[in-house]
């Protein structure tokens, strides 16, 4: 519900998690308090999906594969985290992905299956923009959610493939 309406109010909360607003209440004493809780169970179902998509598994490309699944998985999360940047304010510390993802980006550099003549950081970036604008549009009906791996698969190989390296 956060992810789609930041303004919503605890009372359409409660309807949309299907409990009543007392419920909500006996939990979350105000809004704060709960977009804070929701934060954080983002960040960890966030950290949970790089974790399971195995990125230190097999080749680099099959890899990425993996996680941009994982990650679209989770792309309501990351429509809340990260489409208002007032959402993380005042949060220190990396995301739970970031060390784990650079390190899948360097490999697959090292291996020549992508680009090394762009940072990882850039190429993380990059990742995390495709997930996002694709879950998105995905919200918006503009793109079917079955078509959105694929998409962000293909967008992301075509834009980072390294020389030499097969389709």
């Amino acid at each position: 519900m956060l992810a789609r309406d930041r303004a919503a109010t605890l009372a359409e909360i409660a309807e949309a998690a299907g409990v009543g607003r007392s419920t909500l209440h006996r939990h979350f004493a105000d809004r704060e308090e709960l977009v804070a809780a929701a934060v954080e169970d983002s960040l960890a179902a966030l950290g949970q999906a790089v974790e399971d998509a195995a990125l230190d598994q097999g080749p680099p490309v099959e890899a990425m594969r993996r996680l941009v699944a994982a990650m679209v998985g989770v792309g309501d999360r990351l429509l809340f985290l990260f489409g208002d940047p007032r959402v993380l304010e005042g949060r220190e510390g990396p995301a739970p992905s970031d060390g784990p993802v650079i390190e899948l980006i360097e490999r697959g550099q090292a291996e020549g299956a992508f680009d090394p003549e762009v940072s990882p950081g850039w190429v993380e970036h990059v990742l995390w923009a495709l997930v996002y604008t694709a879950a998105e549009e995905a919200n918006t009906g503009r793109l079917p959610r079955h078509g959105v791996p694929a998409t962000v698969i293909r967008t992301l190989e075509n834009g980072i493939r390294g020389r030499g390296s097969a389709p």
